[in-house]
């Protein structure tokens, strides 16, 4: 899930200045910022220690798997949500996968399951058709429950809008679960602190008291803002406490944006500028229909280095994607000097969900992968081409 519109502060950036070189690295390009993600790790893990909890990585949300070595040091074990997550998981991760999603597919359950050590069902259907198979091979297995209480104010990204198809509602689970289930999962924050996951385990702890007595474990899903500056981890680990004591359950969480947030960034070049009814369009080598799909699904407007507040000297523009639709664009920026073709443009906080929903529509090349190490220096990762393109099609 990306991106709650109240999620951080002020849109505008207080540095003005990308703090590192940018001639070696390709245009258009995600960079990984190798010190920052060390430190969200550790924090992480210094969560996991406090509060005794499991912490997972979501694919879904992160899954650049040349950084996967270094996220095993810290975290304990990913999240798959289809096939082909739980064989990333596999392949590079090198683990079983936790699988939730919403539903499994009879042509693919034996070998998702063969890969896995845990599996979530959304509906007692998906159950009572699979859970045999996943239970006959040893998997740990839960049902996803909807709590029906959520503080997301962006339907796109509520799971528990009324008529939700995610989870299992308390009027639809029996007061005994099925026999083979020892799990519950729910996941109903996004890019929420610890206050609201307290609100939420309240309600949950309430409705669904008679299940959890019978569980060993429980899935808080994703969506908790671990590694925001202003996360509330002493009032975390008190809730989790709290849980444990009432239910003696092992706890999980599986994040993806805590991973990458603030990580990285998104590098292009201004490529034109051109101007109609006084409104100036910076055109880019990048789209945000193809490349920041979320900045229109929410909507949200992402930073930029180099903005600055609107004021009677400054340049105000729109920066302006490369496809041929007509909304791909952000505005309004505004920049002390006015832009020229070769300029940078620099998007921040874009590694989380960002690099994950990519597309080539129109046929636009897919930004390169890079990381800044902890050294200084950049290291090209992937870059991509016509044949990443057509491989898509036929």
């Amino acid at each position: 899930m990306k991106r709650s519109t109240d999620r951080l502060p002020s849109p505008i950036m207080t540095k003005t200045n990308f703090p590192y070189d940018t001639e070696s690295i390709p245009s258009p390009c995600f960079v990984l910022d190798e010190k920052l993600l060390f430190r969200n790790l550790e924090k992480l893990h210094d969560i996991q220690q406090k509060a005794g909890i499991k912490i997972l990585c979501a694919f879904k949300g992160y899954a650049m798997w040349s950084t996967f070595p270094l996220l095993k040091k810290y975290l304990n074990g990913a999240t798959a949500s289809s096939l082909h997550e739980a064989m990333l998981c596999h392949e590079e991760f090198g683990e079983k996968a936790h699988l939730c999603a919403p539903v499994y597919f009879e042509s693919e359950i034996e070998k998702i399951t063969d890969i896995s050590s845990h599996i979530t069902f959304n509906s007692l259907g998906q159950f009572e058709r699979f859970g045999s198979v996943a239970l006959n091979k040893g998997l740990k297995v839960a049902l996803r429950i909807n709590p029906e209480y959520a503080e997301i104010e962006t339907d796109l990204y509520n799971p528990c809008v009324p008529g939700s198809r995610l989870g299992i509602t308390i009027n639809q689970l029996p007061d005994k679960l099925p026999e083979g289930v020892t799990g519950l999962h729910f996941h109903s924050l996004c890019e929420q602190n610890s206050d609201t996951l307290a609100r939420t385990l309240d309600v949950i702890e309430e409705k669904f008291a008679k299940q959890l007595k019978q569980i060993s474990w429980i899935n808080m899903g994703g969506g908790h803002h671990f590694t925001r500056t202003d996360y509330d981890v002493e009032l975390f680990v008190d809730r989790i406490n709290k849980l444990k004591s009432n239910f003696d359950l092992d706890v999980i969480a599986e994040p993806g944006e805590a991973i990458g947030l603030q990580t990285g960034y998104l590098l292009s070049t201004v490529q034109d500028i051109t101007i109609a009814n006084g409104i100036s369009n910076a055109m880019l080598d990048v789209s945000f229909s193809a490349h920041m799909p979320d900045c229109l699904e929410m909507p949200y407007r992402p930073s930029v280095f180099g903005e600055v507040e609107k004021a009677s000297k400054t340049h105000g523009y729109r920066l302006g994607g490369h496809t041929c639709l007509a909304g791909d664009f952000m505005g309004d920026f505004h920049f002390d000097e006015q832009l020229k073709v070769g300029d940078k443009i620099i998007f921040d906080d874009m590694i989380h969900y960002t690099m994950v929903k990519t597309n080539t529509f129109n046929g636009v090349q897919l930004p390169s992968i890079g990381i800044i190490k902890q050294s200084g220096e950049f290291e090209l990762v992937k870059s991509f081409g016509y044949e990443d393109y057509k491989s898509r099609l036929s």
